[in-house]
């Protein structure tokens, strides 16, 4: 662990900090996030209290974890007895009970920032002083959220990546009062679950999905000015990348992304060219593998299959909004894309958001497809 003279984001973090025991933990979301939270809980040995707000709810969530315990005995990863041992670890209910003995309490609900705040206000008045407060978010400011408590001190964001139970990077957020007490104990938690705990600041996109934004950006302005989605995905996966941008674009839904973009735009205000085949695609519905089309259109093997009508509708919005479009190479698809992606690192790292080019290499190799041998974006 770095000294707290090197790098802001460890300050007052050691070797020597002391860390709460996390020997009970506690959800709040029995989606696809909670649920994959739960099972790598329960994997590290660590019993869950696993909350939603419907029955209906909790027993789609419990169905999905039993099914994702079925696939590994499937695959003999574990056995049939193991696979009890762990549901059984996991307690689904519909209030807060037991919620004050937990040690750790991670809020894993949809991306609303009213709704998170609302319900760290409720879990405020029953955690216990020492308990861990967690959000598991992917771009919501973590200040905002530890301000609808009394102790912001104990909050902090730990961005969990689909799916939780498999996904080994846990990129942990430091909001600007988190202790270095809270933040040790989530850096340890993050080795007992197994995962590559990395330790970033507070701001929109904390590392890795802001240094996406950038990419998507770039990916989308070179097909309304000449390229094909097909085109654009073929030239990052021929270079390394595990999926190309488009299609990891339709996993997670258009309607996110389209989302984002919008936080983006009220951001910068007068900024730089955004696309706008993004919102278009959306307001047809088509908001990615979910609903069966999205940049591409997908069958029940859910592999991307390039679309003639939304290539017409690139050049039809090309013209619409004055582009000429033109051929694009697969240099400019790289240099492009990559250099936007690298350039918002290095505003990450003079902002001092993360701690080392080596940290963001991490991120990226872990989370976000990065081929490995080209040892991350910023080595690259």
């Amino acid at each position: 662990v770095p000294t707290a003279s090197e790098f802001a984001v460890y300050s007052g973090v050691s070797k020597d900090t002391p860390v709460y025991a996390i020997r009970q933990a506690a959800i709040i979301g029995a989606g696809t996030m909670g649920g994959g939270i739960s099972m790598a809980l329960a994997n590290a040995g660590i019993p869950v209290r696993l909350k939603d707000s419907s029955q209906a709810a909790l027993d789609r969530g419990i169905a999905g974890i039993r099914k994702n315990y079925e696939i590994s005995v499937k695959r003999g990863r574990i056995t049939a007895e193991v696979m009890e041992q762990r549901i059984a670890m996991i307690r689904p209910q519909l209030g807060y009970d037991g919620f004050g003995d937990a040690d750790i309490i991670i809020e894993a609900v949809f991306e609303s920032m009213d709704l998170k705040k609302q319900i760290f206000a409720e879990i405020d008045k029953i955690a216990k002083p020492e308990c861990v407060l967690a959000t598991n978010t992917s771009t919501l400011d973590i200040d905002e959220i530890a301000g609808a408590t009394g102790r912001p001190q104990m909050v902090i964001g730990l961005h969990f990546f689909s799916p939780a139970h498999v996904m080994r990077l846990l990129e942990i957020v430091r909001g600007k009062a988190t202790s270095a007490q809270v933040v040790a104990t989530v850096l340890a938690l993050a080795k007992t679950l197994r995962k590559v705990g990395v330790l970033v600041g507070n701001g929109y996109g904390f590392v890795g999905n802001r240094m996406m934004f950038p990419y998507m950006r770039e990916a989308q302005l070179l097909v309304e000015e000449g390229a094909t989605p097909a085109q654009v995905d073929g030239a990052l996966t021929e270079w390394g990348m595990a999926m190309g941008i488009f299609a990891v674009d339709d996993m997670g839904g258009l309607d996110l992304g389209a989302r984002c973009f919008a936080d983006i735009r009220a951001m910068q205000g007068a900024g730089p060219r955004m696309p706008v085949m993004l919102d278009r695609l959306v307001a047809m519905g088509r908001l990615g593998q979910k609903t069966g089309a999205g940049w591409y259109r997908y069958d029940e093997t859910r592999k991307p299959i390039p679309d003639a009508e939304v290539e017409a509708l690139i050049e039809q919005t090309a013209r619409e909004i004055g582009v000429t479009r033109r051929t694009i190479t697969r240099e400019e698809i790289i240099e492009r894309c990559l250099y936007s992606m690298i350039n918002e690192g290095a505003k990450i790292l003079e902002e001092g958001r993360a701690a080392r080019a080596s940290d963001i290499d991490t991120i990226y190799m872990t989370g976000y497809g990065f081929p490995a041998y080209r040892g991350g974006p910023m080595w690259f």
